[in-house]
């Protein structure tokens, strides 16, 4: 391709609504152009990068024995109200109708879909075990689309959806899974841990998720990691051993006494001069329009998607001043916030494990300005039935799995796995007959992986301030050529006898052939992100060539009858 022809129009200043660096680079580059909120067009380099990104994933998952077919993107109402989740998913569902007024929506995801098509096709358990997968675009109707291709409304997802007869069949499709992501990553050239999730509105009892991890401050998530072993999950579903701390209030009788003014742990603990471990705290949670209270040790932190599946809910906030005011005659809090307690009261109470450790503990009785001092669970305050971890774990503290310490950066999310089981197959009566004679429901999993995602992910992980540095193996072209002067005909015939030798090696090569400043070049290669710039300048009189290898800005001056060598084994190494 002659960068002559090329369709791209490269931008020196950041767009104003752009707040990731992946968002600004790809419109300065010209990989991407806004049609509306959330709405982008692909344009060729764009293209070429999800292309490739796609290829790699259908050759991991024809590899893995998964089928691929494709789905319809508007998929009708009845579907989702089999699967109850057409008042649950929320607004980010874009319902529509179509001229007969049949209710419609634009598919985020197409479990719905999958599994009315396996119960119309599947009928014994002969034909299982099957992985189907599509690579399309879905739309979700983001409040506040703000990330570029991180967090668009429209996208485009490879998702997969395995049947199996039983739990054991799908242990099986979720580790064939499991290790094609990891290969998918790696050949994208993207360093991803494999991470424990919450399942959110797909559903299903384990889910995990890819996350590139971007040692930066860039990234949407935060990702807890041993530095010791494998273990890795995302901040809402991160298990941690806690360091030692005072557990023993020390107290040696169990007395009320007051408190005032002291609304928040650390007023109390200050006023009694007792560490916030040895203090029992109380909040109260709005959860599906019901109060609930979560108990946890005084100097950790409630994590509310832990909260929030250990009482089956949809929806979890705090609960307001003023809602703690309203719901005192009718569940029994009289005190005002920051002097709550878990006795006495009508609503769930959940405990953290934490709790479990104390002795002689200080927490609040329901009585503003006073607190019970010398506490313990089983006398004086009753023990929550339900005992979880509902604590957000910390860096610092202890893995989970062996004895390492945990450490935390930042990750964005690529890929996830779901074991679904018969959530959607008993809704939705998708049924197969057993070895037995007897009709079953299909045991199911499902897989996704964002590929315009894992695109802007890699741009996130991997640039500069001069712009792009792609992994080899998605970079939009592999080379380009830069000619200084294309006025002067010794640079211009090597230049084109290199992009001719390239080419016939099946390279994918750039000329760049415009009569431009020689900065004005180098600075769009840079941007773009070619993985390799040879630059035909002067000291091509000399017999030599500059070779800049952008994703660690190396240049070497190579004899030219040596360049193409040298250009076939860097792409060979970048390519594992």
């Amino acid at each position: 391709m002659k960068m002559s022809t090329l369709f791209v129009t490269t931008l020196r200043e950041n767009p104003a609504d752009a707040e990731v660096i992946s968002h600004q680079l790809l419109v300065r580059a010209g990989y991407i152009r806004k049609v509306a909120s959330g709405i982008y067009t692909y344009m060729p380099l764009m293209w070429k990068v999800l292309k490739k990104i796609e290829n790699i994933v259908r050759e991991e998952m024809d590899a893995a024995e998964a089928q691929e077919l494709l789905l319809p993107i508007l998929q009708p109402e009845e579907l989702w109200q089999e699967s109850g989740r057409w008042d649950a998913y929320g607004k980010e569902l874009m319902r529509l109708k179509d001229r007969h007024e049949r209710t419609l929506a634009l598919g985020p995801t197409h479990e719905e879909v999958i599994t009315a098509t396996a119960r119309e096709e599947i009928k014994s358990y002969r034909q299982l075990p099957v992985n189907l997968y599509q690579i399309q675009s879905k739309f979700r109707d983001e409040i506040r689309p703000r990330f570029g291709l991180l967090r668009g409304r429209e996208f485009i997802m490879k998702d997969a959806y395995s049947f199996d007869a039983d739990e054991a069949g799908l242990d099986i499709s979720y580790k064939k899974m499991a290790d094609a992501y990891t290969k998918i990553f790696l050949r994208c050239g993207l360093e991803t841990r494999m991470v424990q999730s919450d399942s959110g509105a797909i559903g299903g009892k384990v889910s995990h998720e890819y996350m590139v991890l971007t040692r930066t401050e860039s990234g949407e998530n935060d990702v807890l990691y041993c530095d010791s072993c494998d273990y890795a999950a995302n901040s809402n579903r991160a298990e941690s051993k806690l360091l030692p701390a005072a557990t023993d209030g020390g107290f040696g009788e169990a007395k009320e006494i007051d408190t005032p003014d002291t609304k928040s742990i650390e007023d109390l603990s200050k006023f009694l001069d007792v560490p916030e471990s040895t203090i029992c705290k109380t909040l109260v949670y709005i959860v599906d329009d019901r109060p609930i209270l979560a108990v946890i040790r005084g100097d950790l932190t409630v994590e509310e998607i832990k909260l929030k599946n250990a009482v089956g809910a949809n929806d979890i906030r705090i609960a307001s001043q003023e809602e703690v005011k309203e719901l005192t005659s009718k569940f029994g809090f009289d005190a005002e916030t920051g002097f709550i307690g878990p006795t006495g009261i009508k609503v769930q109470v959940i405990g953290d494990n934490s709790i479990t450790e104390l002795k002689n503990f200080v927490v609040g009785i329901n009585k503003t300005d006073k607190h019970l001092v010398g506490a313990n669970f089983g006398k004086e305050i009753d023990l929550p039935k339900i005992i979880t971890d509902i604590k957000l774990a910390k860096p610092g503290e202890i893995c989970p799995k062996c004895d390492g310490k945990l450490e935390i950066t930042k990750g964005i999310e690529v890929g996830n796995i779901f074991q679904l089981g018969t959530k959607y197959s008993k809704k939705m009566n998708a049924t197969f007959t057993d070895v037995n004679g007897k009709e079953i429901p299909f045991v199911m999993g499902c897989y996704g992986i964002g590929v315009s995602r894992t695109a802007s992910a890699a741009v996130e992980r991997y640039h500069d301030k001069d712009g792009i540095q792609w992994p080899m193996a998605i970079a939009p072209y592999h080379v380009v050529i830069v000619p200084v002067n294309v006025q002067d005909k010794l640079q211009m015939d090597i230049a084109d006898e290199l992009y001719q030798a390239l080419k016939k090696d099946n390279i994918e090569v750039v000329l760049d052939d415009r009569d431009e400043r020689a900065g004005v070049k180098f600075k769009d290669a840079d941007l773009i992100g070619f993985p390799i710039r040879i630059t035909v300048g002067k000291i091509i009189v000399e017999g030599l060539l500059e070779i800049k290898i952008r994703s660690t800005n190396e240049m070497n001056k190579i004899p030219k009858e040596e360049a193409l060598n040298y250009i076939k084994e860097v792409i060979k190494k970048e390519l594992g």
